[in-house]
Parts: structure tokens; C-alpha cells; sequence
């Protein structure tokens, strides 16, 4: 092995330093959350919550202040989060964690903040919508692309 090689580090290989849960304020998502708060305490990682908000397209909005609404989401979910981190600060005291927005569909929002965030683990609630079992979910779709160790929460 030359001295560059020694020196070089494999994603995942020392367990999970970054990991990404995706988090829409549905009960999956939440509980996606609780379990990637615990999984970043035990491993001493940083937990990256992540909410994507959907673009819409001007037809579908009508007319609507879409972007409006969503940043309007995207606060009340990081005021949710924050609420709730605070009620058990006591059980996650050690874990660092950043809120990020991305802007997407979520699969490929989510797929862009790994990226972006260097993530070593995906974690995501399970998909609430029956369509979803013949389509397939986000999470099934991000365990296809392969790239991250990915555990969805039920």
C-alpha cells in the first residue's frame, strides 16, 4: 500500500460519521428521525435532517404562492423538530444535527443531500401511500441506487 492509499478513507468503513433521515412531518418520517437521532448518539455521527420541498409546477400551483407554502412547511417542520429534540435533549444530548432544505421530488432530493452532505447512511420512514407498493417507495428506490447503507423505519 503506497502512503497516499494509507491515508485514504472508504466511506462507511468506521461506521456511520454522517447520516442523512429524510423528514416530511409524516408519523414515518418522525419516527425515521427518532431512530437516526439514536443511531448518530451511539455512533458519534452527525445527524443531517432533511426536508425536500416539492416543486410545483405553475400550472398545478393555479396561481397558487407555492414557494411560499413550502417555506412555510419547511419552518414548521424545522419548529417540530426543534420542539421535539428539546422535549428529549436529555436522551440526545450528544448528538450534533443540522436542519437542510432541498428543493425536488423527494427521491432525487434526498439523493442530492447524500451527495452533498458526504452521507454514510440513509435513513427514511416507510412510505405511508398504498400506490406506493406497486410503483415503489423512495426508500426502495434509494436501496436500488445503491449507494448508501439505507434503513427504512416502519
Amino acid at each position: 500500500m503506497t502512503e497516499h492509499q494509507s491515508h485514504q478513507f472508504e466511506r462507511g468503513t468506521d461506521g456511520p460519521k454522517v447520516i442523512v433521515v429524510g423528514c416530511d412531518g409524516s408519523d414515518s418520517s418522525l419516527r425515521a428521525a427518532a431512530y437516526a437521532a439514536g443511531l448518530a448518539r451511539r455512533q458519534r455521527a452527525l445527524l443531517a435532517v432533511v426536508y425536500v420541498q416539492p416543486v410545483m409546477t405553475a400550472g398545478a400551483a393555479l396561481g397558487a404562492p407555492v414557494a411560499g407554502t413550502t417555506d412555510e412547511v419547511a419552518e414548521s417542520l424545522i419548529r417540530e423538530i426543534r420542539e421535539a429534540a428539546e422535549r428529549v435533549r436529555h436522551i440526545y444530548d450528544n448528538v450534533r444535527w443540522e436542519f437542510h432544505t432541498f428543493r425536488g421530488d423527494p427521491y432525487n432530493g434526498l439523493v442530492e443531500a447524500a451527495d452533498q452532505l458526504k452521507a454514510d447512511a440513509v435513513v427514511v420512514g416507510a412510505s405511508e401511500q398504498a400506490g406506493h407498493r406497486l410503483v415503489g417507495s423512495v426508500a426502495v428506490r434509494l436501496v436500488k441506487a445503491g449507494r448508501w447503507p439505507v434503513t427504512v423505519v416502519p
